[in-house]
This record gives C-alpha cells, sequence and structure tokens, in this order.
C-alpha cells in the first residue's frame, strides 16, 4: 500500500512540475516568478541553510531551467526552410541543450556530496602492509626528483614495510642506444646520475627495455619488478608529506574490496591564469572547484577516480585488470572506469597530502589540458562509459558527467561567435523580442549563475568557470576534433616542469585571442551602426550587442591571461616558521626561517652580523628536524640583505652537496601537510553572486589594457630583434 502511495505521490510531483514548466504565462509574470526564485535562493544561502534546504534551492532554480529549455525549444528555433537562419540558429540551440544537459549531471554529482572524511590511521595491533612508492619520471630535472625521492623516503612509516622506486623512462635502453647520438648520450648520462641518486637516497632505481604504453606502461613495469601489497604513485613533481601512508592505508584495512584511496593535489605555484591574473594568494585554484567539490561528489556514489598522482592503490585489483589500463592518454581515470566495473570500490580522502608544481607558462597549460581533453575523449569513445556493464547507474552517470566535460570548447565557442551571425549578417538565429529575451534568457543566465554559486560556493568564484573554458577553447577544440576523428592516434606527452618566465612576454598562444578580441571589438561598432541604421529594431540589437559585450569583457580578460609576467624566482617560496641557528665564521646567530623554497631560504636574525658579512658569504645553516634527534645543516651564500627594526632579513642560496641535504630541504618544505590545508582555507571565501561579479569585471578591464600594453610593447621590440639580425648578418 505504501508503495502504491509513493508511487502515486510521484506522478502528481511530476505532473505538478510538467504543469509549472509549460504554464503560458505573461512575460511580466515570468520575470517576477524568476526574481521571487533568485530571492529565496539567495535568502536560503545568505542563511546558510544545508541538508534539505540546499535542495530545495537547487530544486527550485531547476525549474526556471526547465521553464527556460520548453520556451527555448518551442518559441525561438528559427523556421527550417530558411537554412542560413535555421543551420546556426539549431547549432546555438545544441549547445545550450549541452550546457543544461551539463547543468544536471553537475547536480546529480554535487547536489549532496558526502562531507569530509576523517584520517583512518592503521589498527595498532595489525601488521602494516607492504607498499611499493612509485616516481615515474621521464624528463624531469634531477634536482626536482631529489626532493620528491627524499620527501618519498621520509614518510612516517616503518622502514622495512615501504620501498620507494623510480621508474625512469628517460633513461631506457631504447633512449640509450638512439640513433640519435645528443640524445642518446643525455639518456646515458641521465641513467648514470639518477642511479646515483637513488644509491645515495635509499632508494630504488628501474628502467626498462622500450618505452612503450608511456606512463602506464612503466608503472606496469614497476609492477613486474615489486611485490609491494599496496602501491602509492607520485608524479615526479608531486612530493608527499611525511603522514601520507598514515592517513591513507588504514582504509584498505576496513574494506578489503577498496582499490583506490585518491587525494587531492595541491600545488605550491599558481598556473598560467593565476599568476597573470595575479589571484593565487586570494582566490580559490580551478583543481580546488574538481578536489573540493566534485570529487566529493563522486566519492557519494562510489565513482571517486584516479588522478595519476598522490593515491595509494591495491595491488591485487590492478592484477585482476593487467595493470593500469593503457587504452587512453589518461590512464588514471581509464584505470578506475576498469576496477569500477569489476566490483572494486574507491575512497576520496579530501586533504592535501601533498605539494606539487603546476604548468608555469600558458603553452604548457594549454598543452596539459590537451593531454586531458584528448584521453577523456578516448575513454568516452573507446570504453563507453554510459553503456560499460559492471558499472551502476550512478557510476555511469559520473563517468559521463567526468567525460562529457571535455566538449565544452564546441558550446563555448559557439556563445562566442553567435551574436555576430546577427550583428554583422543580420541572421535571425534566435527567434525572440527583447522582452523575451530579458524575461527568459536573462533570468535564466542569473538563475545559472545562482545555482553554480550555490553549488560551489567558496570554492569556484562567479564568471571564473567562463574564462577557464574560454582560455581553452580557442586551442583546446582542434584537439578534440582530432581525437573524435581518430580516437586511437593521440599520444601521451610529458607536461613540462620547472619552467620559469624570466621577461614579460605575450605568450607564443596569445595571437588568435588578439584577433578574438578584435572580432568582437568590430561587433560593438556594429551594434552603435545598426541601432543607428535599423531604429526599430534598437531594442533587440541593444540585447545581442550587450551579449556581444559580455563575450568582449571576457575575451579582454583573456589578453591579461596570455601575457605572461616575468618571475624573478622560478621556485615558490612557501611561508614557515622554525627556528634556526647561522654561523658566520665564528660567530652564531639564532633566526627564525620565514619563508622556503628548493633555493634558498629566508631566515630573519636580531644580532648583529659580524663585520665581514656581504653577499655572497658563505654560512652554515642548523635546523632541528622531527626525523631525529640530531639537527641538520647545510651551507647556505648571502643573496639579499634587508635591514628592519630590530632584525634583519637574510635571503640565503642554499649550497646542495649531498643527498643528506635534499633531505633536510624536503623538509622544510614538504613534511608538514597542515601547511597547506592552511593555505587553502585562507582563500576559500564566497564573494557571492554580486561581489563576485563587480570583482570579476572589475579584473577584467584592467587585465584588457594590460593585454594591450604587452602586445604594442611586442611589436615595439620586434624593428630593434630584426635590425639586431640584419646587423649581424651584414657583419
Amino acid at each position: 500500500m505504501l508503495r502504491i502511495a509513493m508511487t502515486l505521490l510521484w506522478i502528481l510531483a511530476s505532473a505538478l512540475a510538467i504543469a509549472m514548466i509549460t504554464l503560458p504565462v505573461s512575460l511580466q509574470a515570468q520575470f517576477f516568478a524568476v526574481l521571487f526564485v533568485l530571492g529565496v535562493m539567495m535568502i536560503l544561502k545568505t542563511l546558510d541553510l544545508g541538508g534539505v534546504w540546499r535542495l530545495v534551492a537547487l530544486a527550485l532554480g531547476t525549474s526556471i531551467v526547465l521553464r527556460y529549455v520548453y520556451w527555448r525549444t518551442t518559441s525561438t528555433l528559427p523556421p527550417v526552410n530558411q537554412l542560413e537562419n535555421f543551420i546556426p540558429g539549431f547549432l546555438l540551440y545544441l549547445a545550450e541543450m549541452y550546457s543544461v544537459f551539463m547543468l544536471a549531471l553537475s547536480l546529480f554529482v554535487v547536489a549532496a556530496p558526502v562531507p569530509p572524511r576523517l584520517s583512518r590511521s592503521l589498527a595498532a595491533d595489525r601488521r602494516p602492509p607492504t607498499v611499493d612508492v612509485f616516481v615515474p619520471t621521464y624528463n624531469e630535472p634531477i634536482k626536482l626528483l631529489a626532493n620528491t625521492l627524499a620527501s618519498a623516503l621520509a614518510m612516517n612509516y616503518p622502514a622495512d614495510r615501504f620501498t620507494v622506486w623510480l621508474l625512469d623512462d628517460g633513461g631506457s635502453e631504447q633512449k640509450r642506444q638512439s640513433d640519435d647520438m645528443v640524445a642518446a648520450e643525455a639518456a646515458q648520462r641521465r641513467h648514470v646520475e639518477l642511479q646515483a641518486l637513488c644509491a645515495a637516497l635509499g632508494a630504488r632505481y628501474l628502467t626498462r627495455a622500450r618505452n612503450l604504453a608511456a606512463k602506464a606502461g612503466n608503472l606496469n613495469n614497476g609492477m613486474t619488478q615489486s611485490s609491494g601489497e599496496l602501491i602509492a604513485v607520485f608524479d615526479a613533481d608531486h612530493a608527499p608529506a611525511r603522514d601520507f601512508l598514515a592517513e591513507t592505508v588504514g582504509y584498505f584495512e576496513d574494506d578489503p574490496r577498496l582499490f583506490l584511496v585518491q587525494t587531492p593535489h595541491f600545488f605550491l605555484n599558481p598556473d598560467p591564469l593565476e599568476r597573470n591574473l595575479r589571484t593565487f594568494a586570494k582566490m580559490p585554484s580551478e583543481n580546488e572547484m574538481f578536489y573540493g567539490i566534485i570529487q566529493r561528489g563522486l566519492d557519494k556514489w562510489n565513482a571517486a577516480f584516479f588522478c595519476g598522482s598522490a593515491a595509494l592503490l591495491r595491488r591485487e585489483a590492478l592484477l585482476e585488470t593487467g595493470g593500469f589500463s593503457g587504452v587512453s592518454i589518461t590512464e588514471d581515470c581509464e584505470t578506475a572506469v576498469e576496477l569500477h566495473s569489476r566490483g572494486w570500490n574507491s575512497l576520496y580522502l579530501d586533504k592535501p597530502l601533498i605539494a606539487g608544481l603546476q604548468p608555469a607558462t600558458f603553452a604548457s597549460f594549454i598543452g596539459q589540458r590537451s593531454r586531458w581533453a584528448q584521453g577523456m575523449m578516448q575513454i568516452l569513445l573507446l570504453r563507453a562509459p554510459l553503456f560499460k556493464r559492471g558499472l551502476s547507474f550512478p557510476q555511469r552517470l559520473c563517468y559521463t558527467s567526468s567525460t562529457l566535460f571535455w566538449l565544452f570548447p564546441f558550446p563555448r565557442l559557439m556563445f562566442l561567435v553567435a551574436p555576430l551571425f546577427y550583428l554583422f549578417f543580420g541572421l535571425q538565429i534566435f527567434n525572440a523580442s527583447s522582452g523575451e529575451f530579458v524575461a527568459y534568457t536573462l533570468t535564466y543566465m542569473a538563475v545559472n549563475l545562482m545555482m553554480q554559486n550555490y553549488m560551489y560556493g567558496s570554492f569556484r568564484w562567479p564568471w571564473i568557470s567562463e574564462l577557464y573554458e574560454y582560455v581553452q577553447s580557442v586551442h583546446l577544440l582542434p584537439a578534440v576534433v582530432s581525437t573524435i576523428r581518430h580516437p586511437k592516434k593521440p599520444t601521451f606527452n610529458v607536461t613540462a616542469k620547472d619552467e620559469s618566465i624570466e621577461v614579460s612576454r605575450v605568450s607564443e598562444l596569445g595571437m588568435p585571442f588578439y584577433v578574438i578580441f578584435a572580432i568582437l571589438l568590430l561587433g560593438l561598432v556594429a551594434t552603435v551602426w545598426r541601432v543607428i541604421d535599423e531604429p526599430y529594431r534598437a531594442d533587440l540589437t541593444m540585447v545581442v550587442g550587450a551579449w556581444n559585450v559580455l563575450n568582449l569583457v571576457i575575451a579582454g580578460c583573456a589578453l591579461g591571461v596570455v601575457s605572461e609576467l616575468g618571475t624573478r624566482t622560478v621556485n615558490p617560496r612557501i611561508p614557515v616558521k622554525r627556528r634556526c641557528e647561522l654561523r658566520i665564521g665564528e660567530a652564531a646567530l639564532a633566526g627564525t626561517i620565514e619563508d622556503v623554497s628548493v633555493s634558498g631560504v629566508a631566515v630573519r636574525v636580531t644580532g648583529a652580523l659580524p663585520h665581514e658579512a656581504e653577499r655572497g658569504t658563505v654560512a652554515t645553516l642548523t635546523v632541528r628536524t622531527d626525523r631525529a634527534t640530531d639537527n641538520d645543516t647545510i651551507p647556505v651564500a648571502f643573496k639579499r640583505m634587508t635591514r628592519g627594526e630590530g632584525s634583519m632579513v637574510l635571503g640565503c642560496a642554499f649550497i646542495t652537496e649531498g643527498p643528506h641535504h635534499n633531505r633536510l630541504i624536503a623538509d622544510l618544505i614538504f613534511a608538514d601537510s597542515a601547511q597547506w590545508e592552511a593555505f587553502q582555507r585562507a582563500r576559500r571565501r564566497n564573494p557571492g553572486l554580486l561581489g563576485g561579479s563587480a570583482w570579476f569585471f572589475g579584473v577584467c578591464v584592467y587585465q584588457t589594457f594590460r593585454g594591450l600594453g604587452y602586445l604594442l610593447r611586442s611589436v615595439g621590440r620586434k624593428p630593434t630583434a630584426e635590425a639586431a639580425t640584419a646587423v649581424e648578418a651584414h657583419g
């Protein structure tokens, strides 16, 4: 009886919802209904009501979105017999429906994400499982690898129960025997140097005969030479905190079918957008939406997936599928799809336990994202997660959401050019009056933004997603199209590490953004011309022109993104507070380390420096570490000396003489995971829809002028460079 009653209730609710969505009302009624919904959502958001009230707010927003979809489908499409209008109009409609569909999937995934999990330590009476720690490498700098290995070896775990492996694909036999003698000699040098590094630190070095199946093949080769019950994977530039294994191993004791514990990727340096827009310290990073909300939403449906690093996996599960999957170039997600389909479980621990590096240049950033986009397209086409046998229905939806997301270049660029069809050519691709556009489209956009703010809050500020998608779309579109046409064609490309930009410049990938900005600027001119030439259509022209202006503002901000700021320091500096001692000759000064990087430290001392101390002076830095009762020392050279009131700050460069110094550097930078959590919390705040929008558009105006200034300076430098070349050519 209860089941019948519930079924009838669902039917009644569905009928009521359909009636509300399709109910014909006046434009004024539609407009005020949306304002009412927005008001209720803002009140619920301000009161910070979670649980069922969060779902109520999202349901109200969904009703407005569905009303828009119904109106858009039934009232706005151009007639089919007007192909010049219908074709671009239908493409715009498809782009909008893609966005609505992705919003629906997002609601399913993150409407009620699981709360952050507590750490799970291993039971005291249980023998710790053996762990193999894999650090795959290809062409990363040896100094970078030394710090990662030193951090991995310093983890709090019984030393006889874990082994750290450096899996070197840059020194393989294939590389060392290349017909290119320069490349072969470089591979041989790398092979020898990394063997020596591993021997000095206490890690195991492993390479292979041929570079087959890229990173997946390298990891699988490591599995054939090791035997640990669990496998931890860290990218070459991902150094683990000391408590990584202590925080994650215990979960495998609870669930014998658990194949994965994934932790977030925390980054020490800003990505190119954060650096060039100067938002790294005050706004959440782009990846925090994924690791702070989306992975927790996926975790609710047992669909949190392997992200290639900062993860612990069960060997037994991997052996069931023949190791890490290598059909796509995103072996991490593909491996998770396969293991989830076989009934294995995953878990997401929302605590940063590694610190890594992001691409420093815009070109490397796009290269990384192109690989991700191509790999996810390969999974979508070759693995078909929506129809994958063994996956639960929620898991199918979750993987479909994660893979379909990378089709965003198509709708994003369609939204960019759509108003130009009318402004330049007078095409009617959206049959609606200005009043209808305001009552339905504009209010739909406002509700959409409000729902995003409700779902992601302090993890993603308003309009930032639009900017990130736009700057990626221009260059990702060809990569996605190529993968759709030839799914097996993409090959794995390693993301560049340890890059720097010494001189401010326009990115080598920046010119298309200036061209697009110029075209949109012409659209603004066309808006003015149409208002003057066709005053009877002025209201419609102004609405379409406003859409173009919004695109122009975002495109202007992108000019700042591709105008890359030069940095004086290659390595990011991390604030710390550690007592230390500086010994200069016979004098010893007590001090405090204020910040540290892999290349040096800033030390504040209160005592008087010896008279002989100056730039270039070599001193000995002594730091007490938690690893042992003894102090660790490292020689440093003074690079800068800044006097303050009652103290002096000394900028010191490390003089690294051996692996024992890498251990100290790793202890200073990477040992304490709590500092990453504190940094994240400090920048996680929700400015609100109105405040966030005002801030964003202010940034856009400033970055537009900065980007144009960079272009003018780069053009002004070209004649000088060409003249210098000509002088050299003519002696």
